[in-house]
């Protein structure tokens, strides 16, 4: 099979196409899959860099999600059979033209949707379903302020909100950005650069927002603090901004507020009952119309390294997707 391999930690340079063995058939449990597209996260630019919480040694195959068909089923798996189109997840392995699976983490791809679309469906929108349905308890008619809106789980946090009869003031760096943002159904796209507070309490009425999305951390957290409604919750999802934020416990104790960490992984290992049930629900959503990736890079395999560089410049808006 050919596979893109991490061969030291590092940056994009670090990649390199190779030609590798065949993984081997599966086990009890487990599915082969051809895959055919590849979604790029910033998990995996943190993961060749040596500097996520779950850190294989080089030389590895990176890539957490992907779509495809399947080859062949283990022993013991019901649900799926040769040359059914699935979505699976990876731990890594996903940039690769072949690669074994377990059966819990993989779903049939959603009427309608093509591969790409598939490729990057379960991270996006299990992080924006469990963080603003779950952890966050959103309720119809509230403000929710999203940042790093125009990324993956931004868009998708974005289309969920609405769904679910929110009121979303997004925030992005660039024009094209924000439009992007008021596309997927934001009620406001602001630039956060020079500052965000005065425009939030604007549009509220002074009274701030109930939930704040923030996938960026830094300043962003800081002046976060200071738009929150009484009995806020402030949903933690990353450091996009390059260092966590030391929360101002005084804000949350004025506001009655909550400052929550997200983090789907930890919910697909400690609770995968919940983790299960709540992909169920997003593909009902999806084959009925209501979700839909947005994907603005999408290129061959063999070009990963521009991929990974895309994310890391953030230019991508949405998804970028390995195709080959």
């Amino acid at each position: 099979m050919k596979a893109v391999v991490c061969e030291a930690f590092g940056g994009p340079e670090v990649l390199a196409v190779r030609e590798l063995p065949d993984p081997p058939p599966p086990g009890p449990g487990e599915v082969r899959v051809r895959i055919l597209a590849r979604g790029v996260q910033y998990v995996d630019v943190l993961m060749l860099a040596g500097k996520y919480q779950f850190r294989p040694e080089p030389p590895f195959i990176p890539g957490g999600e992907a779509a495809g068909e399947i080859m062949d089923v283990g022993p013991g798996v019901t649900r799926f059979k040769p040359g059914d189109r699935v979505m699976s997840r990876h731990s890594p392995g996903a940039f690769a033209t072949m690669g074994l699976a377990k059966e819990a983490h993989c779903d049939l791809l959603p009427a309608g949707f093509d591969l790409a679309e598939g490729a990057v469906f379960r991270s996006a929108y299990h992080t924006a379903y469990h963080a603003l349905l779950q952890k966050g308890r959103l309720k119809a008619g509230e403000w929710v302020l999203i940042h790093g809106a125009a990324g993956g789980i931004g868009l998708a946090a974005i289309e969920m909100a609405k769904l679910h009869g929110s009121r979303v003031i997004a925030t992005a760096s660039t024009e094209e950005k924000r439009r992007a943002c008021l596309a997927a159904g934001a009620d406001h796209a602001i630039n956060y650069r020079a500052g965000f507070r005065d425009a939030v309490k604007a549009l509220t009425g002074g009274k701030g927002v109930d939930i704040v999305y923030d996938p960026i951390g830094a300043e962003v957290f800081d002046e976060s603090m200071r738009c929150l409604n009484w009995g806020a919750r402030l949903l933690i999802l990353g450091f996009l901004g390059g260092e966590p934020a030391r929360a101002r416990t005084n804000h949350l104790l004025i506001k009655g507020a909550e400052a929550i960490g997200v983090r789907v992984g930890g919910l697909n290992e400690f609770e995968p009952e919940l983790a299960a049930a709540n992909m169920r629900a997003l593909l009902v959503l999806a084959a009925e119309g209501k979700l839909r990736p947005r994907i603005s890079h999408r290129l061959p395999l063999e070009r990963a390294a521009e991929a990974i560089q895309a994310v890391i410049d953030r230019k991508v808006i949405g998804k970028a997707v390995l195709l080959g």
